[in-house]
């Protein structure tokens, strides 16, 4: 089973939810589809193209027609689902070990998780688990052989990107962060700057995935800060397929227990503990950044 569903899954109902597909093709990945929707991900396997110039339509995710899509798609089962969300087999009251431990791990670097709670994600993230569930993906936790199939692999695209281009410091892309990246700075200067992250990000992903189609506008024509919110929910999903790539690989670690896990590439885990065993630290001091 060699396609990855990539899910950036918003948590609201208010909110749209980045889609893509990857899938293996003779020995390379390849890009099936990306969308910043979930209507307009099925919609894809309809042959019905994305429309760009349009945001994308809130919602909440059915994955039954999600998987029936991905898979008209591949032609093949679904190997894999990659979320961008919190989600466990308990309950989700507050911080979990996972969040603890990326945090602990990352936060000198700006990647500490934010916080779920029982209102966000809440229902929403239980039921995208749960119907997941019911289509045959069990969760990937801890107790997980990295490369099992039929998974659901929790993702956190902050230190995922750390990874995928050899960044020290959590990489400046999100929209509704831009005033704090670059205080003072006029809205077309930000524009510049997120799009010129934009690409640098599909760069990157296209070391390892082929065929990747996100048009990013031009700084010039883009009007709003606010559309670009659409290819940062495409990009956050085909990242979510790049690490559910690197799980099936067996490149991929998971951090947290037996009921959740964030699921982080192999090689930035290793450097880590190497840089902590250079300081000869065992509390790296950690900065936490709320929900983006």
């Amino acid at each position: 089973m060699t396609t990855i569903l990539g899910i950036d899954a918003a948590w609201t109902a208010a909110q749209p939810s980045g889609v893509a597909l990857i899938q293996r093709h003779y020995g390379r990945w390849r890009c099936l589809a990306a969308a910043p929707s979930y209507p307009s991900f099925e919609l894809l396997a309809r042959a019905v193209a994305c429309d760009w110039s349009q945001g994308g339509e809130a919602g909440q995710a059915d994955v039954g027609r999600l998987i029936a899509a991905a898979e008209h798609l591949a032609g093949e089962s679904l190997g894999v689902a990659a979320v961008d969300m919190p989600v466990s087999t308990a309950d989700i009251t507050g911080r979990r070990a996972a969040d603890r431990e990326v945090s602990r791990r990352f936060g000198s670097r700006g990647c500490s998780t934010h916080s779920p709670s029982p209102l966000r994600p809440g229902q929403l993230g239980a039921a995208l688990a749960q119907q997941f569930m019911v289509a045959g993906f069990d969760m990937a936790t801890t107790a997980t052989a990295p490369g099992t199939p039929r998974r659901l692999v929790e993702v956190y695209p902050h230190p995922a990107l750390l990874a995928l281009l050899g960044r020290d410091m959590r990489v400046p892309y999100k929209v509704s962060k831009s005033c704090s990246y670059w205080p003072g700075a006029r809205i077309e200067v930000r524009i510049a700057r997120l799009l010129a992250e934009f690409e640098a990000i599909l760069d990157g992903l296209a070391v390892h995935i082929d065929g990747i189609s996100v048009p990013l506008p031009r700084p010039q024509d883009v009007e709003t800060l606010s559309s670009l919110k659409r290819y940062e929910d495409a990009i956050d999903a085909l990242v979510c397929c790049w690490v559910g790539s690197q799980y099936l690989d067996g490149l991929a670690v998971a951090l947290g227990d037996e009921t959740a896990a964030i699921w982080c590439p192999r090689s930035r885990c290793e450097r880590f503990l190497c840089s902590l065993a250079c300081r000869g630290s065992r509390n790296p001091v950690t900065r936490t950044h709320h929900a983006d």
